[in-house]
C-alpha cells in the first residue's frame, strides 16, 4: 500500500520510538490539538476508523477535513452521525468459495479492459491480498486413521481445475499469496500468524508508517480477528474486489453498541456457552449495520480465545463487528502466537500513545449499552435453525419435543429399521456430531476440554453411537499439535472423532455423506435426524440433505452428544451410557475441571508450536507444489471446465455508463418469508442429478459422484446460476407447500426457478422478488447477488436486508428496496400473480422513498411507498454502471 501525506493532516504526522526503531504514525491527539474535534470519548473501534480517514486526508482520496470533524459530532450527539465516509483497509482476506470467483471476476476483468484498449497489468490488487483454501475438504472418510490422507486425496481429484487457476492467479497478480489447502481455516490463520493488530508500511518517501491493522474479507466471520484488536468484516467478493483494486469502502460512520461484560466463568461452563448467551442477547437488541465493542472489568479475566469466539459469531448476532479494544491480554496473545518480538512492543506502544488501549480509565460513549454477568452462564446449545435460538442445556431435551410438535410436526416415537443394522431409527438421533469450524476449534480451552471428555468416556468404556458420523477438523495445524503433545488425539481417536482435514467441512455443509442405509431410513420415515457441530451456522439445509435439526455446541458437548447419540436426552440428569461394570455414566462424571483444562493448555499450547507450523505457511505439501499451470497475464479460459469459466459481466460493455433503468411491468420470480439466508438463496453444499444444475453436469458427461459441491463450483456462473433460490428448503409463498427451487411459470405452471427465469429473460421481462425481514442473513457469499442479478432480477422489496446481502444487491446492480408502513407482502395479500412498476430510478436519491405499483391479479392496482436502500452517492454510480466492478473497469479504462 502506498501512504500519501495530506496537506491538511500533515500537522498530525508524528514519530513513534520504540526500542530500536522508529516509525511514523497519524496522531489522534495531535488531531485534537490542531482542532479538528474531540476525540477523547471515541470507542477504540470508531478510532480505528477516524485514524484511516486522517491517514488518507487528501483531495484525491475522498476524504475531508468535515469528515474527520464528524467523528467529534459522533460523541457529542451520543454516539450518532451517519455520515457517509470512505474508508480503505489495509488488507483483504479470502477463502476458496468466496475467493475462486473473485479471482475469476479480476482475470475477466483483465480480458475487459484489454477490450476497452487498456492494459492486462491495471488489473492488480493495490493491497496485499492473502487467500487461504479452506472450504474445499470433504468429510467422506471419517473415524479411522485413515480418514485424513483419504480426504485430502479425495480433495485434489475434485478441485484440481480451481487449485491450477488459483496457483495461476498468485503469479499472475501482485500482491496476492495463497495459502495452499491443508494448512487450516482463513480466519484461523488470520488470528494465529496473518493479523499484526499493528500494520507497518512505506509510504511514497520511503519512511515507514505504523497504522492500526485492518481488513475486509470474502467471508462473514472475518469478524473473528476483531478479537486481537483488528478491525475488520466480511464483505461480499464483489465489493472485496473493488477494494483490491484502490476503491474505498463507502460507508456511513456507524453506531456503537458497547457490551459491558463484567463477572467470570463458573466452573463447567465455556466459552462457546457465552457466545451463545451473547449472540441471543444482540439479536434481541438489534444491531445489524452497527458496531459492537466489548467493555468492562469482565475482559480482565477474558482469555483471547474467548473474545476471539465471541468476534467470529458477529454475523450471527448481525453486528458489521463485535471489537476488543488492544489490552493486556492482547499482547500476551500474540507473544504467545509467535509474533515478532519487536511488533509486539510496538503494538503496546502504538496504542497507549495513539488512544487505543484499553486501560482502568477506558469509558467511551456508546450508542447504546448492554450487560452480562459473566458468571450467570451456563452450558448451553443453540438451534435447530438459527444461531440465535438459545437452549440451556437443562431445558434441550424438553425444546427438542416441543420443537416437534410444534415446527416439525411429527411424533417423536416412530422408529424405523437400518438395513443390515441391529438399530432403529428415530427422529432426534443424532447422525452427525463434528468439532469443526474456526468459532471453537481456535480455542484451545475448548478444544482441550473435548479431549479430556473423550479421555475420561473411553477409559468407562463408552463409545459413540454407530449411527453417528464424528469428525473433527481443526482450524490449523497448531491445534493438532497440542493435542498429540497433550495424549489427547489418541483419546479422540477412540471415540471416532480422529482427524479428516484441516478446513471447514461441516460447518460449510461439507459434511460429506451419511451412510447410504441411514439415509435411506430417514427418507422412509420422514424422521427429522439431527446433527450436532461446534459451528456458527445451523441454517436449513446447509449441514446435510439428510439432517433438518441442527444444533451449536461447545466441542466438549458434541463429544457428549457423540455418545449418548440423541437429542430426546437431559444431558443434564440422564445416563449418557454404562460403564464396562454396567454402572451409568453422567455428563458430570466425564466433564474435566477448569484446573486440568488450564493446566494442559498452560503445558502444550506453546509459543514454540506456532513458529514451527506457521514457519512454511505458503509452501504446501508435495501434493501442492505438483499442481502445475500457465504463465500468463490473462487466463487462458478451457473450454471444457465445469468449475471455471469466463463469466459475461464484461462482454460487450461500453466505456460510458448509462442512467439507472426504471422498473416496468415487472414479473415475480419467488415471494419469501422471513430469514431467508443467503444459504438459502445460493446454497453451498452438494445437489442432486435432478436440478438445473446437476443436468448441466450430466450434460457435459460430469458423474455424480464428481458433482462436488455448489461452493466449489463458484467459479462457473453456469452452474451457480441454476442453484440460485435453489435450498432444498427454500419456500416460495407462490406454491403451496412446496419446498425447493421451484416457481410458477410464465404459464402458470410449476417449473424450477431457473427455467423460469430463462423464459423471462428470452420475453424481456424484469424480475422481482419478494421477501419478509433479514432477507439475506448469513454468509457473506456474492452468488447471492450475482446469481439473482443474472436471472434477470432487477429489484428485491424486503421488510429488512441483512447489511452484507444489501451492499452485494447494489454491487451486482440489483436495487434494493424495502417495505414502509406497515406494508409487507403479507398485508398486500401478495401471491406472485402480481406485475410491479416502480419509477423515477433515472434520477434516484440516496435512501429515497418511491412509489410503487403494483398490478394486482384481477388488475386492481395498489400504490405503496418504499425506501430504496441504495444508501451513498457512490452506490448510485454503481447501480448506472450495472456494478460496482463495472464501476472500477471504466474508470481504469478512461485512465489508460
Amino acid at each position: 500500500m502506498t501512504i500519501t501525506v495530506g496537506n491538511d493532516t500533515a500537522k498530525t504526522r508524528k514519530t513513534l520510538t520504540v526500542g530500536d526503531q522508529s516509525v511514523a504514525y497519524y496522531s489522534i491527539p495531535a488531531a485534537e490539538a490542531a482542532g479538528l474535534g474531540d476525540f477523547s470519548k471515541l470507542p477504540a473501534a470508531l478510532k480505528v476508523v477516524l485514524e484511516n480517514l486522517l491517514r488518507f486526508e487528501d483531495g484525491g482520496f475522498s476524504v475531508s477535513v468535515d469528515d474527520i470533524k464528524a467523528f467529534s459530532a459522533w460523541a457529542d450527539n451520543g454516539g450518532k452521525n451517519p455520515r457517509e465516509i470512505a474508508y480503505r483497509p489495509a488488507r483483504v482476506l479470502m477463502q476458496d468459495f468466496t475467493g475462486v470467483p473473485a479471482v475469476v471476476d479480476l482475470a475477466a476483468m483483465r480480458d475487459g479492459i484489454v477490450a476497452l484498449g487498456g492494459d492486462a497489468q491495471q488489473i492488480n490488487p493495490l493491497n496485499p491480498v492473502d487467500l487461504v483454501i479452506d472450504h474445499s475438504v470433504m468429510i467422506d472418510e471419517f473415524g479411522n486413521p485413515r480418514a485424513f490422507q483419504m480426504n485430502v486425496d479425495r480433495e485434489y481429484e475434485r478441485n484440481m481445475e480451481r487449485y491450477q487457476f488459483l496457483k495461476w492467479g498468485q503469479g499472475a497478480f501482485n500482491n496476492f499469496r495463497v495459502v495452499p489447502p491443508g494448512t487450516g481455516i482463513c480466519h484461523q490463520v488470520n488470528l494465529e500468524y496473518l493479523a499484526q493488530t499493528v500494520w507497518t508500511d512505506k509510504d511514497q518517501n520511503g519512511e515507514e508508517v505504523a497504522y492500526p491493522d485492518t481488513l475486509v474479507g470474502t467471508d462473514s466471520h472475518t469478524t473473528m480477528v476483531n478479537g486481537l484488536a483488528v478491525l475488520g468484516w466480511g464483505v461480499g467478493g464483489i465489493e472485496a474486489e473493488a477494494a483490491m483494486l484502490g476503491q474505498p469502502v463507502s460507508m456511513l460512520i456507524p453506531e456503537v453498541v458497547g457490551f459491558e461484560l463484567t463477572g467470570q466463568m463458573v466452573e463447567g461452563t465455556t466459552g462457546t456457552d457465552l457466545v451463545l448467551k451473547v449472540v441471543e442477547m444482540l439479536r434481541e437488541l438489534g444491531v445489524v449495520g452497527k458496531f459492537v465493542e466489548f467493555y468492562g472489568a469482565g475482559l480482565d479475566v477474558l482469555p483471547l480465545a474467548d473474545r476471539a469466539t465471541i468476534a467470529n459469531m458477529a454475523p450471527e448476532y448481525g453486528a458489521t463487528c463485535g471489537f476488543f479494544p488492544i489490552d493486556g491480554e492482547t499482547l500476551r496473545y500474540l507473544r504467545n502466537t509467535g509474533r515478532d518480538e519487536d511488533r509486539i512492543a510496538l503494538v503496546e506502544a502504538y496504542a497507549k500513545e495513539n488512544g487505543f488501549w484499553r486501560g482502568d480509565d477506558y469509558a467511551p460513549v456508546y450508542t447504546d449499552t448492554l450487560h452480562l454477568d459473566m458468571g450467570t452462564i451456563v452450558p448451553a446449545i443453540s438451534g435447530p435453525k438459527r444461531p440465535q435460538d438459545y437452549v440451556a442445556l437443562t431445558d434441550a431435551k424438553t425444546a427438542f419435543t416441543r420443537e416437534m410438535e410444534e415446527t416439525f410436526k411429527r411424533p417423536m416415537n416412530k422408529e424405523v429399521a437400518v438395513a443390515g443394522e441391529d438399530y432403529t431409527l428415530s427422529s432426534g438421533k443424532v447422525v452427525i456430531a463434528s468439532i469443526t469450524s474456526c468459532t471453537n476449534t481456535s480455542n484451545p480451552y475448548v478444544m482441550i476440554g473435548a479431549g479430556l471428555v473423550a479421555r475420561k468416556a473411553a477409559a468407562l468404556g463408552l463409545n459413540r453411537k454407530p449411527w453417528v458420523k464424528t469428525s473433527l477438523a481443526p482450524g490449523s495445524q497448531v491445534v493438532s499439535e497440542y493435542l498429540e503433545a497433550a495424549g489427547l488425539q489418541e483419546d479422540l481417536d477412540k471415540i471416532g472423532f480422529n482427524l479428516v482435514g484441516y478446513g471447514c467441512t461441516t460447518c460449510i455443509g461439507n459434511s460429506g455423506p451419511i451412510q447410504k442405509e441411514l439415509s435411506d431410513a430417514i427418507a422412509e420415515g420422514d424422521l427429522v435426524a439431527t446433527s450436532v457441530l461446534s459451528g456458527n451456522r445451523n441454517f436449513e439445509g446447509r449441514i446435510s440433505p439428510d439432517v433438518r435439526a441442527n444444533y451449536l455446541a461447545s466441542p466438549p458437548l458434541v463429544v457428549a452428544y457423540a455418545l449418548a447419540g440423541t437429542m430426546d436426552i437431559d444431558l443434564a440428569s440422564e445416563p449418557l451410557g454404562q460403564d464396562q461394570k454396567g454402572n451409568d455414566v453422567y455428563l458430570k462424571d466425564i466433564w474435566p475441571t477448569s484446573a486440568e483444562i488450564n493446566e494442559l493448555v498452560e503445558r502444550t499450547v506453546t509459543r514454540e508450536a506456532f513458529i514451527s507450523k506457521y514457519a512454511d505457511v505458503f509452501k504446501g505439501d508435495e501434493k501442492w507444489q505438483a499442481v502445475e499451470t500457465t504463465d500468463s497475464e490473462t487466463y487462458d479460459w478451457p473450454a471444457t471446465s465445469t468449475y471455471v469459466q469466463n463469466p459475461p459481466y464484461f462482454k460487450g460493455m461500453s466505456k460510458d455508463a448509462g442512467t439507472i433503468k426504471n422498473v416496468v411491468d415487472a414479473k415475480v420470480l419467488a415471494v419469501l418469508g422471513d430469514m431467508v439466508t443467503t444459504d438459502h438463496i445460493s446454497p453451498a453444499g452438494s445437489f442432486k442429478d435432478t436440478t438445473p444444475a446437476g443436468q448441466y453436469l450430466i450434460e457435459r458427461q460430469v458423474p455424480v459422484r464428481e458433482f462436488n459441491s455448489y461452493g466449489s463450483r463458484r467459479g462457473n456462473h453456469e452452474v451457480m446460476m441454476r442453484g440460485t433460490f435453489a435450498n432444498i428448503r427454500i419456500k416460495n409463498e407462490m406454491l403451496d407447500g412446496v419446498e425447493g427451487g421451484y416457481t410458477k411459470g410464465p404459464n402458470g405452471d410449476q417449473t424450477s426457478i431457473f427455467d423460469a427465469a430463462m423464459t423471462h429473460q428470452e420475453a424481456g421481462t424484469p424480475l422481482v422478488v419478494f421477501a419478509g425481514e433479514q432477507y439475506g442473513a448469513g454468509s457473506s457469499r456474492d452468488w447471492a447477488a450475482k446469481g439473482t442479478a443474472l436471472l434477470g432480477v432487477k429489484a428485491v422489496i424486503a421488510e429488512n436486508f441483512e447489511r452484507i446481502h444489501r451492499s452485494n444487491l447494489v454491487g451486482m446492480g440489483v436495487v434494493p428496496f424495502e417495505f414502509t408502513g406497515g406494508d409487507n407482502r403479507k398485508s398486500l395479500g401478495l401471491t406472485g400473480e402480481e406485475t410491479v412498476t416502480i419509477e423515477g430510478l433515472d434520477a434516484v436519491k440516496p435512501l429515497q422513498d418511491m412509489t410503487a405499483k403494483i398490478t394486482m391479479a384481477d388488475g386492481t392496482v395498489k400504490e405503496i411507498t418504499v425506501k430504496c436502500r441504495i444508501d451513498t452517492a457512490v452506490e448510485i454510480e454503481y447501480i448506472e454502471n450495472g456494478g460496482v466492478l463495472h464501476y472500477v473497469l471504466r474508470n481504469l479504462a478512461k485512465a489508460a
